[in-house]
């Protein structure tokens, strides 16, 4: 399947040359990232609210959201499945850049993940500007890994290079206290299944019977860390797909 863009939108309209010069110069700004599916999204609100937030501390300005909305549903039009981006950009005024691309599913084989000392500048923020996950996560794919995983100079785990990543102890989900991105697919898991934010160190895996990532295009099993394997949880796996199923569906 490809990847080519279906429909780019400057603030609603086709971008002219011009319009493009800032989108593709300026390392500054930020996104949000989700799956279309039926003219609908998961954690609608949730991607709104970021949008603004990272608006606000980016450029001391307001976003509205409804406005947002709108832009959403004109560039989907007429392609009810579809991956897309709601990028925000500052060069004078407000710039907002939706893109739609074909959908995304999310990996079926369990994804084995090379450490990284890396932490994302800002990593609270999904901004644009991401070097260093896809600099690392081809060379975590040059050595026969499937990504990268983010760890600061201590050891601590942080998130994967475009996921957030949990430990299951047969119990509860531990997710990462050290700086990372608070995803959307996180937020909304986070409160359907039992879990805990806390440090997780690299020397701490092998206490974890299981791992799993999770981001805009869904949830994968971890198979291991280096040269530390999980174990394929069905249960838990199961008990995510039946967490993400009942995360309801907004329309835009």
């Amino acid at each position: 399947m490809t990847d080519k863009p279906i429909r780019v939108e400057i603030d609603g309209r086709e971008p002219t040359l011009e319009e493009l010069y800032h989108p593709l110069l300026s390392n500054y700004g930020h996104f949000t990232a989700m799956q279309v599916r039926g003219g609908r999204v998961r954690g609608l609100d949730l991607h709104l609210r970021r949008l603004a937030a990272a608006t606000g501390e980016l450029f001391g300005t307001g976003l509205d959201p409804a406005r947002v909305r709108e832009l959403l549903a004109h560039a989907i039009r007429g392609v009810p499945d579809a991956s897309v981006r709601v990028n925000v950009y500052c060069p004078d005024e407000l710039m907002t850049v939706v893109s739609v691309r074909p959908p995304h599913d999310s990996p079926a084989a369990p994804l084995r993940l090379r450490h990284v000392s890396y932490v994302r500048p800002a990593a609270h923020l999904k901004h644009v500007g991401g070097f260093g996950q896809v600099y690392f996560g081809r060379r975590a794919g040059a050595e026969g890994f499937d990504d990268a995983l983010l760890c600061d100079h201590t050891g601590a785990v942080c998130e994967a290079a475009i996921a957030n990543i949990g430990f299951f102890d047969g119990t509860v989900v531990t997710w990462p206290d050290s700086p990372n991105l608070p995803g959307i697919g996180m937020q909304l898991l986070a409160s359907r299944l039992p879990s805990r934010t806390a440090r997780v160190m690299l020397a701490d895996l092998p206490s974890y019977s299981a791992a799993f990532v999770t981001n805009s295009i869904g949830v994968a099993a971890v198979a291991g860390v280096d040269d530390v394997s999980f174990a394929v949880d069905a249960g838990l796996m199961r008990r995510i797909a039946e967490a993400e199923a009942s995360i309801p569906w907004d329309e835009i």
